[in-house]
C-alpha cells in the first residue's frame, strides 16, 4: 500500500539539533567564564563553533529528507549521520571538561581511544552523506533553480567534508619528534607550515600567521546552505525584478554562483596548503581571487541580459 502521509523532517536529526542547540549558550558562557586556553584558543571556542555548525547542518539535512524517497536506506543514512554528529560532539565536550585536546590527541590510551572514535565517526559520517548525495542528485527539490542549487551545494559540501581527512596526516615536525623521542601527543593538525596554537583570529580561531585547513573545510561544508539560500533569494526577488521571472535565468545564475563558490573553496584550500593565512594573501592569491569574483560578475550580467528561453522544468532528471 502506498504511503500517502505528508513527508516529515527526520526525527533523529531534529533531536540532535535540539540537544546541541543549548550548548551554543553553554559554550558561550564557557568562553566568558572559563579562562582556560588550549591550543592558543579559549577552551570552549571549539564546542561553540561545532554546536552552531551541527545545528545548522542537522536541520538542513532533516529538511532535505522530506524530498527524498522514503526508503530504508535514506532513513538509515540520515540516522547514521545524526548518530555520528552526536558522538563527535559528546567527545568534544567531554574532552573540554577534562581540559584535553579532542582532535589529533593520542597522548594517553584514553585520548587515543576517544580520537579513534571521532576519526571513525567522521569517516562514517562522510560515507553516509555520500549515500544521501546519490539520492539528492536524482530528486527534484522545489523549483529547478532550488533543485540545482541543492545538488551543487551537496557536491561542494562533500568536498569540504573530505578536507578534514587532510588534517589527520602527521606534520613534518611531528614526524621529527617521533624520531627524536620528543613526541608531544598530537598527530595531525589544522595549520600548514606553522604549529597549531599560534596567533589566531579571536572569533573563528583560524590561524593569522599560517595556512589553515579549517577555512576551506568550513566554506565547503556550508555550500549546502549558501547556494540553496541564494536560489530562494532569487525566487523572492523575481517578484520585483522582471529579469528574474524567467526560471531558466535563475537556473543559470545558480550555476554561476555554484561555480564561483566552488572556485572560492578551491582557492581557500590552495591558499591554506601554501601556508598563507586567510587575511594575508600573497599577490598571486589576490589575483586569482579577484579573477574568480570578476568572472562570476561578468557571467551573472551575461545571464540577466540574455533573452529568455523556454523553461527548463522538463529537462530535470528524476522527480517526486
Amino acid at each position: 500500500m502506498t504511503d500517502v502521509r505528508p513527508p516529515a523532517w527526520h526525527r533523529p536529526l531534529i533531536l540532535v539539533a535540539a540537544a546541541t542547540a543549548p550548548f551554543i549558550l553553554v559554550a558561550l558562557a564557557g568562553v566568558a567564564l572559563d579562562d582556560r586556553i588550549l591550543g592558543g584558543a579559549p577552551i570552549w571556542l571549539k564546542p561553540f563553533k561545532f554546536a552552531v555548525s551541527i545545528v545548522i547542518y542537522a536541520l538542513t539535512l532533516a529538511w532535505l529528507t522530506t524530498y527524498l524517497p522514503r526508503t530504508r536506506l535514506v532513513r538509515s543514512s540520515a540516522t547514521i549521520i545524526a548518530t555520528m554528529l552526536a558522538i563527535e560532539y559528546v567527545v568534544i565536550v567531554g574532552q573540554v571538561i577534562r581540559g584535553r585536546f579532542s582532535h589529533f590527541n593520542v597522548a594517553t590510551p584514553l585520548d587515543a581511544t576517544l580520537w579513534g572514535i571521532m576519526g571513525t565517526s567522521i569517516t562514517v559520517l562522510w560515507v553516509a552523506n555520500l549515500v544521501r548525495a546519490v539520492f539528492v542528485l536524482r530528486r527534484r527539490i522545489g523549483d529547478p533553480a532550488v533543485t540545482w542549487a541543492v545538488r551543487a551545494g551537496t557536491v561542494i559540501a562533500l568536498f569540504g567534508m573530505a578536507i578534514a581527512f587532510m588534517m589527520t596526516r602527521p606534520t613534518g615536525a611531528q614526524r621529527e619528534s617521533l624520531r627524536e623521542g620528543t613526541f608531544g601527543g598530537l598527530i595531525g593538525g589544522h595549520t600548514v607550515e606553522v604549529a597549531d596554537g599560534g596567533p589566531i583570529n579571536a572569533v573563528t580561531g583560524w590561524s593569522t600567521v599560517g595556512g589553515d585547513l579549517r577555512i576551506p573545510h568550513f566554506v565547503g561544508i556550508h555550500a549546502l546552505q549558501v547556494v540553496p539560500l541564494l536560489a530562494l533569494a532569487l525566487a523572492l526577488l523575481a517578484r520585483r525584478i522582471p529579469l528574474l521571472r524567467d526560471g531558466s535565468a535563475r537556473v543559470r545564475l545558480v550555476f554561476v554562483a555554484a561555480a564561483g563558490y566552488a572556485g572560492l573553496t578551491g582557492l581557500a584550500l590552495w591558499q591554506a596548503l601554501r601556508g598563507q593565512p586567510l587575511i594575508h594573501p600573497d599577490r598571486l592569491t589576490a589575483v586569482v581571487f579577484f579573477t574568480v569574483v570578476a568572472a562570476v560578475l561578468v557571467a551573472a550580467v551575461a545571464v540577466v541580459t540574455r533573452p529568455a528561453r523556454a523553461p527548463v522544468e522538463h529537462v530535470l532528471p528524476g522527480g517526486r
